[in-house]
């Protein structure tokens, strides 16, 4: 199921929506979004701010998704044990060993 992000524009007609005191309910339907979407943003920035909570947003996307296990220092290392005739299989034991590389 594919989703679509609040934009900044969207943040700022909530805060102004929320000074006028509208319900979520109110508030979502004049986005034109699910009464849910408009909950979970106020619940991750409580006392709302739409500068604030856009820069929240900025800096939990930053750190959303897989970090590289991979490093240069990985590499050559394991360079220089296929060039000791290493095994594939044996350098990867032995890095689970060393460094509990999963």
């Amino acid at each position: 199921m594919s989703y679509v992000h609040l934009t900044t524009s969207e943040r700022v007609k909530i805060e102004t929506y929320l000074e006028l005191g509208f319900s979520i309910r109110k508030i979502a339907g004049r986005l034109g979004r699910q009464p849910s979407t408009i909950s979970r943003e106020l619940k991750r920035n409580p006392h709302y701010d739409s500068s604030h909570a856009d820069k929240r947003y900025v800096e939990r996307n930053k750190k959303c998704g897989a970090r590289t296990k991979f490093t240069i220092e990985k590499g050559v290392r394991i360079l220089e044990k296929l060039r000791e005739t290493w095994s594939p299989e044996q350098i990867v034991g032995r890095l689970f060993q060393d460094e509990g590389l999963s």
